[in-house]
Parts: C-alpha cells; structure tokens; sequence
C-alpha cells in the first residue's frame, strides 16, 4: 500500500479514538484546540495519527469530551502504551507497512491469523525467524532488525490486557523444517507453550482436508474496540490493507471457513506436539 494511503489506517489507533469522541460531540477541531491553548494544527496531527499523542494531553482532551471510568483508564492506556511501543520508528529495514502493523496489532481486542506456510511472526522464536530471513536472502543486518521487531511485537501478548490470537495454520507449517528439525522442534514446543495462554487459541486444518480456502495466502484481521476492523494482506514487495465493510466480511467469513474444517484447539495441539517429537527424532 502506497504512503499516501497509510493515515486513513493508521488514524485508526488513539487518533482516531479521539476524533471520533470529538465529532459525536458535536465539537469543533478548532473550538477545542482553544480551549486547551493548542494550535489546532497539534490536535489535527494527532488526530490523524502523524504526531504521538502524551499521557497528559489526552486527559486534558477527555475532560473536555467528559469521558471517566473504564473507558478514560483504557484510553490513558494507549497513550502509555504508544509511548512506551515507538521503538519499530527506530529499527532499521522495517517497510511503512510492517511499522503500520506492529502499531495496528498494539491496539487491537482480537487478531486472527490464518498461515498456511509459515508461523505467524507473533509466535515465531529467533532461530526460526533468522532461518526464515537467511533462506529468503534477507542481508545478514536487516535480517537481524526483522528479528528484533518480531521479538518486540511479541510482548503484546503478555502484557496485562492482552488481544485474543486466534491463530489458524495449515498442517504443512508444521511439517516444513525451517532451519532444521532441531530449530523446527523448538519452534513447535513453542506454539503448544503458547496455547496454553487464555488469550491464545490454536488450530490446525490437517492435510487430509485437501484443498480448502486458505491455500491461496495467509491474512490477518484485526478488530478494535470502537474502530472498524482491519485486514492485512502479507505479499513479497508491499503488504495491503483493506478496511471496508465488504472487504473485512469476505475475510472473516473465510476465517469462519477455515474454522469449519480444522482440528480442534486440544486435537490441533496434540497434533503439534507429535509433529515436533517427529522433528525431535530425526
């Protein structure tokens, strides 16, 4: 997706949230930069997702939008978190799209992730992800960097108020040895490790499904607490994301698909777990 597409998915985030609490209350950007003494080209940039947005300034704003109690502490939330989370701004050969990504995925509810080649980059280990990057010729120093931020994207998932992963995997990643059946086993105990987790749900379509829907690409879609959902498509040269009603729908419904012919969460993870004794032995 080119640059110049990037706010209307970025604006999703605090940003947005903030825009959209304004604009129900009927108030004016201008109206309210006055009142807090801002030019309104800072609240404008905020609300757009250009410039960060700090703790105190979003008090200041839900005063005026007269937000208290569980929506005031999650929105404060966020602001922590975006201040605390900007290190992808600082890591070398991450794509506007992968840094669009790791911040989307910062603020959503629910994730669901549909892989039929690889482990999804949210519960990779770093042997896996280096041998992922080493056999797509990844140089040695951004391939490093790429390791770092999927490391970094991780601790979304152990944070207090973690997104539910729902996580769907065509039984061929678990059979493809990245790395060797010593790294491929790691990375196997890992994914069983990780289901354990109450946020995270596990699921395997086995081969003996034959041709199903997913076979054409993996996706990820996102859900928020107020902003609409987002799907992002992952390719080799640019990454896509699609936000409209119909768009998301298909997806979801694809999703539901894949649902419908995997094992179930205890199965899929015995499944996982023989395969990684498999790799164990070899």
């Amino acid at each position: 997706m080119s640059r110049a597409n990037q706010p209307t998915v970025v604006g999703r985030g605090l940003g947005g949230e903030l825009r959209e609490l304004r604009q129900t209350r009927k108030l004016a950007l201008r109206q309210v930069a006055i009142r807090l003494g801002w030019q309104p080209s800072k609240l404008s940039r905020m609300e757009t997702g250009i410039q960060g947005i700090p703790a105190a300034d979003v008090a200041s704003l839900l005063v005026i939008y007269g937000v208290t109690g569980d929506e005031r502490k999650r929105l404060l939330g966020m602001a922590e978190r975006s201040a605390e989370s900007g290190w992808w701004e600082v890591i070398g050969g991450l794509s506007d799209e992968s840094r669009t990504l790791i911040r989307l995925e910062g603020e959503a509810t629910a994730i669901v992730n549909w892989e039929p080649l690889l482990v999804p980059g949210l519960l990779q280990i770093p042997d896996y992800t280096h041998a992922l990057m080493q056999g797509g010729g990844v140089p040695a120093a951004e391939a490093q960097s790429r390791v770092a931020a999927r490391l970094g994207r991780q601790a979304i998932l152990s944070r207090p108020d973690p997104p539910t992963l729902h996580v769907l995997l065509d039984e061929a990643v678990l059979r493809r040895a990245l790395g060797g059946p010593g790294v491929m086993a790691r990375q196997l105990r890992h994914l069983v490790d990780a289901a354990e987790r109450p946020n995270v749900t596990l699921r395997v379509v086995p081969l003996s499904v034959g041709a199903h829907t997913g076979l054409d690409g993996s996706f990820a879609l996102l859900d928020f607490p107020r902003n609409r959902s987002v799907v992002y498509l992952d390719h080799k040269l640019a990454g896509l994301f699609l936000e409209e009603a119909p768009q998301v729908a298909h997806f979801r419904g694809e999703a539901d698909r894949l649902a419908g012919v995997a094992l179930g969460p205890a199965e899929s993870v015995r499944l996982v777990a023989q395969v990684a004794t498999e790799h164990e032995r070899e």
